[in-house]
């Protein structure tokens, strides 16, 4: 049933209109309003909870108009629950990182973070302390920016592309190694193509090196996320399996502003 509404789900991705954006803003295949919807499993347990991906709304960060980007995870078992919601807010002229929340609870990780980075004076600053650090990059990016910018690049099979993005440094160099291609067949015979990749982040998260994580990305323009894996500790295997897909629309020239 759950492959039958991923199947669904990429259909409706890979036949709707384009939301690109033009007129002074980057390029992209996401849009304001874009909503994913997941599927949770954690190891042996099977499915055990739900997770998100959405492009809220846009919204003035330091006088720059940014996407407001969220992804939430939600799994729980008898002994640990993993629920995490991470928040980015994008530029929408340069695609970097200007506003970071960490609210994560992964068995026995937790912390609830708010960060302000100012690229054009290369520091970032934590709101709860006033405390300050240099950023690694001017164009710097955290797991969510990244896993929305990523929708932006030529993806090569076999290729690993290296970026020193991440706003901190001790999480560069970010890696994203193109593993393959899959088609997944439909039960009417509809092939729905996906390019799996694997990005590593120098971090304790999602993406970290032990993680071992998969994107799964359907392999046209939109780069839908419809499938992800990682390591989790005590529990083993992560999953998300995509179950709705809303696309986004384009921006209103106000916007852009």
């Amino acid at each position: 049933m759950m492959r039958n509404m991923l199947l669904s789900a990429c259909a409706v991705a890979l036949a709707t209109p384009s939301s690109a954006q033009s007129g002074g803003a980057v390029q992209v295949p996401f849009g304001v309003g874009e909503k994913a919807e997941y599927s949770v499993s954690l190891g042996i347990f099977g499915d055990v909870g739900k997770g998100g991906m959405d492009v809220v709304k846009i919204e003035n960060v330091h006088g720059h108009p940014t996407y407001h980007l969220r992804f939430r995870l939600d799994g729980k078992v008898a002994f640990a629950r993993v629920d995490d919601t991470l928040e980015s807010w994008l530029d929408i002229g340069g695609l970097f990182t200007r506003r970071i929340h960490q609210d994560q609870h992964e068995v026995n990780y937790q912390r609830d973070r708010w960060y302000d980075l100012f690229p054009d004076s290369m520091f970032y600053r934590r709101q709860s302390t006033g405390n300050t650090a240099p950023l690694a990059s001017a164009e710097p990016l955290d797991e969510v920016g990244f896993l929305y910018w990523v929708r932006t690049l030529p993806l090569e099979v076999g290729k690993t592309y290296t970026f020193n993005r991440y706003y901190k440094e001790s999480g560069n160099p970010v890696r994203l190694k193109v593993l393959r291609k899959e088609t997944i067949k439909g039960t009417g015979g509809t092939d729905v193509p996906v390019i799996v990749v694997q990005p590593i982040i120098k971090t304790s998260g999602l993406f970290g090196e032990g993680g071992q994580a998969e994107v799964y990305f359907t392999d046209d323009w939109r780069r839908v996320l419809v499938k992800m894996t990682s390591k989790v500790p005590v529990i083993g295997r992560l999953g998300l399996v995509l179950t709705s897909y809303t696309p986004g629309r384009r921006l209103n020239p106000g916007e852009r502003k």
